[in-house]
């Protein structure tokens, strides 16, 4: 695999510190706590080296002062244990907070990116960013704060405990030292770009599932359980080399600085005995009592290098995640509305498109100067064949993508000089593609309108047909229902999208195939009801099925992102054009 990068970039680690900064006096708390921790656990070798010391030979022990080193040793230990838990404490809730910090920020920019964003990007890679890529990070920065700081301290801490016993071991050991650095920067080098594939590999694996979840009836009826399966093994045999290839280099760590740290110890305990022989007996003689002290602080220097090579692994893993929730936090919002951008009330149904022009991609026209003019309260109706641009019609409508040249208004106002949020209040929007939150029926047929009354409610739920279902179901009005609706079928969820848009009762409407999943009989019905709650509102209706519309005050025929043809259903009949063969085609035989 080409390396492209080798390392955490320096804009990641930044970003973290920028996240970490309104939580800086816990950091400097739990530093100071570790700090005592290291001081009170290399207090201990000192004391337990007194103690040896005071067993000279066969009935030379002096047991009292022994006892009374020993109880100095359980307080010391004791206190460490306290200062220990509460330094864990501290960082857990560091750590945590952090991580919701970030994960709240990532929710929240998702609510503002622009839906070109969304629609390029698969929905179970996002989801893998936001949860498992988080996740990821949260423990490689539990990590970092539990194990990196001791680390710290206890190496600098050792270092001058050994120089006040025996300077020229301690600058031996000193030395000796940078082999484990030398080895922990180049796994960390190597590990890093391993991370990163690993977490790419496994927001694709995500999406996969997501998508093969979300289409499973689809799978099935075609058959494609077995070609499902094989495309999954081998998202699965990536992820598997990447993790594989992560996880080699970053187990390299502990073995590898290990061996270097034995190194070390061996060579203080050589150095140490031999200066224990050469001075016995002078008046600078090195004890056997120091020399265990130095052993025990030799064996704590080098242990924290065992474990921030282990936590320079981790942080590699936890940055690598981090780098893509941060990508995706940086991507740009939607274009803001502009500061003099007034917010729309009031509005009548006035609209008009003039010379606008709209593509996905530039290489691929779709709308090429569309002009329309619709009075308040008409019927419009948007025909023609797949493709030809009647949702990116509405979309535009609703200002979801903004035109790439020409103009909307609205009551005679660019609607790029209208606040987003009252022009999309302006419209009530039902489409071929329900949407139901977890909760209960009454949560989501009052999410326009969270103040309505009962009454209101229950005489929505009558003009789309929904109320005698919903009274059947166990607790009727109040009964919970899963995510996307749960076991309702889909004719019922299209019920309830179209009572919700009847109980928000906005000035202008969109249907988008709104009555595709429901019968012939209850179409007519909620058809009656539309016709009802149209009266007096300009309405957009985008449909197939051409029997539908032909109560319409306009229909535009499109094809190809130009309107080709309008007029009644009538007048389009007789000019025998492109309508009358679509018509033509649903009803003769």
């Amino acid at each position: 695999m080409k390396q492209a990068k080798t390392r955490a970039p320096r804009g990641t680690v930044r970003r973290v510190l920028k996240y970490i900064k309104p939580y800086s006096w816990l950091v400097a708390l739990s530093i100071a706590l570790s700090a005592m921790t290291v001081a009170l656990s290399l207090y201990v070798p000192v004391l337990l080296g007194r103690a040896i010391d005071c067993i000279v030979g066969p009935g030379q022990v002096r047991l009292n002062e022994i006892m009374r080193l020993l109880v100095r040793v359980g307080a010391v230990v004791g206190a460490g244990a306290l200062t220990q838990w509460a330094a864990s404490a501290i960082n857990n809730r560091i750590s945590f907070q952090v991580v919701k910090d970030v994960r709240n920020e990532a929710f929240h920019r998702l609510q503002h990116l622009p839906l070109s964003y969304l629609d390029a990007h698969p929905a179970g890679d996002i989801v893998s960013r936001i949860i498992s890529d988080v996740d990821q990070f949260s423990d490689g920065l539990l990590m970092g704060f539990t194990q990196l700081f001791t680390g710290v301290v206890t190496i600098f801490g050792t270092l001058i405990f050994m120089l006040t016993i025996r300077p020229a071991i301690a600058l031996l050991v000193v030395v000796v030292t940078p082999l484990s650095i030398v080895v922990s920067r180049f796994i960390a080098t190597h590990s890093y770009t391993y991370f990163q594939a690993q977490s790419a590999a496994r927001g694709k694996e995500t999406a996969y599932i997501n998508e093969m979840l979300g289409e499973l009836k689809t799978v099935k009826a075609f058959g494609r359980e077995k070609r499902a399966c094989e495309d999954f093994e081998r998202l699965d045999e990536k992820l598997k080399d990447s993790s594989l290839k992560a996880i080699f280099y970053s187990s390299l760590a502990n073995p590898c600085t290990r061996f270097v740290n034995s190194v070390v110890y061996a060579l203080v305990a050589l150095a140490g005995a031999l200066s224990c022989i050469s001075t016995a007996g002078s008046a600078a003689a090195f004890s056997v009592g120091s020399l265990s002290a130095l052993l025990s602080y030799a064996n704590q220097y080098t242990k924290p290098f065992n474990e921030i090579s282990g936590v320079v692994t981790e942080l590699q893993n936890a940055l690598a995640c981090a780098s893509r929730v941060f990508e995706l936090i940086g991507e740009p919002c939607e274009t803001p509305d502009s500061p003099d951008a007034r917010a729309l009330s009031g509005a009548k149904g006035e609209v008009e498109l003039k010379d606008v022009a709209f593509s996905y991609t530039p290489e691929r026209p779709l709308i090429d100067n569309l002009n329309l003019c619709v009075k308040p309260g008409q019927r419009v109706a948007i025909v023609g064949p797949t493709g030809c641009g009647k949702t990116t019609l509405i979309n535009l409508l609703m200002r979801f993508y903004d035109v790439n040249r020409g103009a909307i208004r609205l009551e005679g106002t660019d609607i790029r000089s209208i606040t987003r949020k009252s022009l999309r209040q302006s419209y009530g929007m039902v489409l071929q593609e329900t949407w139901l939150r977890r909760g209960t029926i009454r949560e989501n047929l009052t999410l326009g309108r969270p103040q309505a009354t009962q009454e209101e409610i229950e005489e929505a739920c009558r003009l789309a047909h929904a109320h005698n279902f919903i009274m059947r179901l166990p607790q009727g009005y109040d009964t919970a229902i899963g995510e996307d609706g749960g076991q309702l079928s889909q004719g019922q969820k299209q019920l309830l999208c179209i009572a919700r848009v009847m109980l928000s009762r906005p000035p202008m409407l969109i249907l988008d195939e709104a009555t595709s999943s429901i019968d012939t009989r209850t179409e007519m019905r909620v058809q009656q009801a539309f016709d009802l709650l149209m009266e007096g509102r300009t309405s957009f209706v985008v449909a197939h099925r051409l029997s539908t519309i032909r109560e319409a005050d306009i229909i535009l025929v499109m094809r190809d992102g130009h309107i080709v043809e309008q007029g009644t259903h009538a007048s389009l009949l007789k000019q025998n054009g492109f309508y009358s063969q679509l018509y033509n085609s649903q009803f003769a035989p």
